[in-house]
């Protein structure tokens, strides 16, 4: 599925957003913030354990189960819309002054498709160097 906006603002361009991961441990950083939010509210299809994804390249490619793999595209913005969903969450999701620019997980898309369940394990390969940070999309 496309993101709407996008789409609308530039139809001819490539879907980048096909897969939306966050690392679980947001979740928990949330919590401690005081917003209660849960895995599946931000819209996310995957969480992950242990990968700090906003730091990984542009490009970096994830393999998931037998045969799944993603491609990292960018760093998910979080839009106004997330705080219709919880007032002052997008303001939350914003990254630090060092760092990713944005805290609200990355965008990938499917290079090749696989079955994929809750607890297999994903390893990161990175792309060859040089490595570019993800940019925001």
């Amino acid at each position: 599925m496309r993101h709407g906006y996008l789409a609308r603002r530039n139809p001819k361009a490539p879907n980048l957003r096909q897969v939306h991961l966050i690392p679980s441990e947001l979740f928990d950083a949330l919590r401690t913030s005081g917003f209660e939010v849960c895995q599946g509210d931000l819209g996310e299809n995957i969480a992950t354990v242990g990968l700090d994804l906003e730091c990984l390249p542009l490009g970096t490619l994830l393999l998931l189960g037998a045969s799944a793999m993603l491609e990292l595209t960018g760093l998910r913005t979080p839009c106004v819309l997330i705080d219709r969903f919880m007032c002052g969450l997008k303001n939350r999701l914003q990254g630090e002054a060092a760092g990713p620019r944005f805290k609200a997980g990355v965008m990938a898309i499917v290079t090749e498709g696989g079955e994929v369940s809750p607890g297999d394990r994903i390893r990161a390969v990175l792309p060859p160097p040089p490595h570019l940070d993800l940019p925001p999309i």
